[in-house]
């Protein structure tokens, strides 16, 4: 008999056990807050004034969609509340979101007024009835929610889209995917989300410290807009060497990890024409190539530098053929033959001097120019060619007086390097390769047993008439080099924060997208 009721035992126990009833909604808010008065909760009751007050806050609410979605898959559950009320949690998301300026946030945008209020009048517990509290549960919960998504996002991903608000920037950065609103919304300790969240590389805290210290408006305007650059999350590179052109100093970097290898000037496109999108307008409705404005901008892009080409010819693009070419050669019919351009109808030569120029307007000009490999190239001595959809590329210059410049957005685009071979050396790295192409571009060999193929180069040229065309080569990297065409005003560097002027006047375009923020 004995045996028999130690047998029976578990299996009570294991039965009652597995029909233990569970704490309801009521009973759980009771325990959190601490007050027995949630323990009278309606449910139903409650779910009706969480459908209220998130339609009431729909205009205020950055996520209502993912929201209203969330809370109706879990019955409407104050879930923040339950989680992060009573371990603190929710002081902690209060603190974080005060704490915001020092991101060049303006609080305000978090509602983080109107939810310590909520916490505050929760934790006084003066509430005669369980129908008077659900008013308060349903909006502290609800604004926690969306400040809590908001915070993070906006420091995971930035608070504006760029290629939404600046014309030319073509890089790809990181969005959030759909699973980020659910995961966060089922977070289990927001507060290591939140510490985990911070910025905390060099650059970023830089900014952040001189933000706070900086009594100049200009210059913490700068500050902000360059913290929103450096939240935007780059495609990953593939490679810990890369070149870096940062389009307002007028320089490019070549890296290897946090190395500096080389640095240049550079020369960049020119700023495009003052109210472009107004005259850009008017052109698509007249058609008339007078009225297309300029716009020689280098666009903000990453690519892989592929392929080197010594002594380069430039295939003139429409644009410059239609204006700067068709005034030159119609002012002067030689210019074309003294600036080395050959001119082509369907894939033939033509012999310029035999067009009657005049007779063409410049929209429907059917000539295609090719500048010739020489001293008169435009490219200089070398071209550096990356993947792009805008025929922008690095390369050498015949104008070098262009670097002497302080404002050097002179080019129609592209970007021209001050020391290109040191950047070929680089990018090679490879003695062989590198010799042959300081030979090729007229340099004599670093390495003496590569003299006699100079020497022989020499003699051939001086042997040939004064036209002897240069050979172009193509030369591959040691492997393709990532390459940032980047945009940034303000930035550390040896122990100070350096500023440029808004070459471009991406910075007011960046301040006035970010005006709801701050």
């Amino acid at each position: 008999m004995k045996t028999l009721r130690l047998l029976i035992l578990p299996c009570i126990l294991i039965y009652l056990f597995a029909f233990k009833k569970e704490e309801n909604l009521g009973q759980q808010l009771a325990k959190c807050l601490q007050n027995e008065l949630y323990s009278q909760l309606d449910s139903s009751a409650l779910d009706s004034v969480f459908v209220k007050t998130l339609d009431s806050l729909s205009f205020k609410l950055v996520n209502s969609k993912s929201l209203k979605k969330y809370y109706k898959d879990a019955g409407y559950s104050p879930n923040f509340i339950l989680k992060f009320y009573e371990n603190k949690e929710l002081d902690s998301l209060t603190n974080y979101l005060n704490n915001s300026v020092i991101h060049g946030f303006n609080p305000k945008i978090f509602s983080v007024g109107e939810i310590k209020s909520l916490i505050e009048k929760l934790k006084l517990n003066n509430f005669k009835k369980v129908g008077d509290t659900y008013p308060t549960i349903a909006k502290l919960d609800i604004l926690c929610a969306d400040a809590y998504i908001n915070y993070i996002n906006y420091l995971k991903f930035g608070t504006v889209n760029p290629r939404k608000v600046i014309q030319d920037y073509y890089i790809s950065i990181k969005q959030p995917d759909s699973l980020f609103i659910p995961g966060l919304l089922n977070s289990e300790n927001i507060t290591d989300t939140l510490r985990g969240v911070q910025n905390t590389s060099k650059q970023y805290t830089a900014l952040q410290t001189e933000y706070l210290k900086c009594k100049n408006d200009s210059l913490r305007k700068m500050l902000a807009v360059n913290m929103e650059r450096l939240r935007w999350r780059l495609p990953e590179m593939n490679s810990t060497s890369y070149v870096q052109v940062n389009i307002p100093d007028f320089k490019l970097v070549y890296f290897n990890n946090q190395d500096t290898l080389t640095s240049m000037k550079v020369c960049v496109g020119e700023q495009k024409d003052r109210d472009y999108e107004e005259k850009m307008k008017i052109y698509n409705k007249t058609g008339d190539f007078e009225d297309r404005p300029s716009n020689h901008e280098t666009p903000i892009l990453v690519s892989n530098i592929n392929s080197l080409y010594t002594n380069p010819v430039w295939n003139i693009p429409e644009s410059i053929a239609k204006t700067e070419v068709y005034d030159a050669v119609r002012k002067n019919r030689y210019y074309l033959k003294k600036s080395n351009i050959k001119v082509y109808y369907k894939d033939e030569l033509m012999d310029p001097m035999e067009i009657r120029w005049w007779k063409y307007d410049r929209d429907k000009l059917p000539f295609t120019f090719v500048q010739e490999s020489g001293l008169k190239n435009s490219l200089g001595k070398l071209k550096f060619a990356f993947p792009n959809r805008f025929s922008v590329y690095l390369h050498d210059t015949n104008y070098k007086n262009g670097f002497k410049l302080k404002n050097r957005a002179i080019s129609h685009g592209c970007i021209r390097v001050e020391k290109p071979l040191k950047l070929a050396e680089l990018l090679v790295s490879d003695q062989e390769k590198y010799n042959k192409m300081r030979i090729e571009v007229g340099y004599k060999p670093l390495d003496s047993a590569y003299m006699s193929l100079y020497e022989n180069k020499v003699k051939a040229i001086a042997k040939s008439s004064d036209d002897y065309k240069l050979k172009t080569m193509r030369f591959v990297p040691k492997q393709e080099t990532p390459i940032l065409i980047t945009y940034f005003t303000a930035w550390y560097q040896n122990n100070k924060i350096e500023y440029r002027s808004d070459v471009y006047g991406l910075d007011e375009k960046l301040w006035v997208a970010m005006k709801k923020f701050r």
